[in-house]
């Protein structure tokens, strides 16, 4: 169901400090821009930042929920007959396709901003390990066992994500071209993938229905 005006109105508001908020940091730097200049540079009260972002670091890492709920939410939808493997190797290609920012894509600027606060760097970590944990959880819940098992598969199919979103930041904080870099992914994920088929490229495929 599409959203109503008011939760539209709230989305877009929501957008457009994290925008200028993103714009502040990348010019002066994450920790030299407080919470109340950002407030003021969008015209709204520091409440109004703080009840949608109610961590400094989201104002950056404004997707953080939806990243950390993908994986899980790529095997939960997979079809009838796919491996769990098979879905994030489809879900990662059409990412690559659409050169998606959430791979680690972005400017140079951007990059050496993230990479030059030790608490952003904190909070990708954590929002990686979050993932990881949900991705986990979601096998546990599937498999009908929570053990080291459904954990290190959690971790192997979350691994091509984590190592090639650090090389893609890498390269665009070198100023490689977006298409270069969406290029050098898809070909280091198609790799990596195939060395994860043998081990788990028939684990968790959904049954087919009848």
């Amino acid at each position: 169901m599409a959203p109503g005006l008011r939760e539209r109105r709230k989305q877009e508001t929501r957008q457009a400090i994290s925008n200028i908020a993103t714009r502040m940091f990348v010019d002066r730097g994450f920790d030299e821009v407080t919470i109340a200049e950002v407030a003021d540079a969008a015209g709204v009260a520091k409440m109004t930042v703080t009840n949608y972002f109610p961590r400094k670091e989201d104002l950056v890492l404004d997707r953080a929920q939806a990243i950390e709920r993908h994986l899980a939410d790529v095997i939960a939808a997979r079809a009838p007959g796919e491996s769990m493997l098979a879905a994030i190797r489809r879900d990662y290609a059409e990412a690559v396709a659409r050169a998606d920012v959430t791979l680690g894509l972005s400017s140079p600027a951007f990059a050496g901003m993230i990479l030059g606060s030790p608490v952003l760097v904190g909070r990708v970590r954590e929002m990686l390990d979050r993932r990881e944990q949900l991705l986990g959880d979601a096998i546990a819940a599937e498999t009908g066992t929570d053990g080291p098992e459904q954990r290190l598969v959690a971790v192997l199919l979350a691994s091509v994500h984590r190592v090639l979103a650090a090389e893609a930041t890498r390269r665009s904080l070198e100023g490689q071209p977006r298409e270069q870099i969406c290029a050098v992914l898809a070909d280091a994920a198609t790799r990596a993938f195939d060395l994860l088929e043998p081990s788990l490229g028939r684990y968790g495929i959904r049954p087919q229905p009848g």
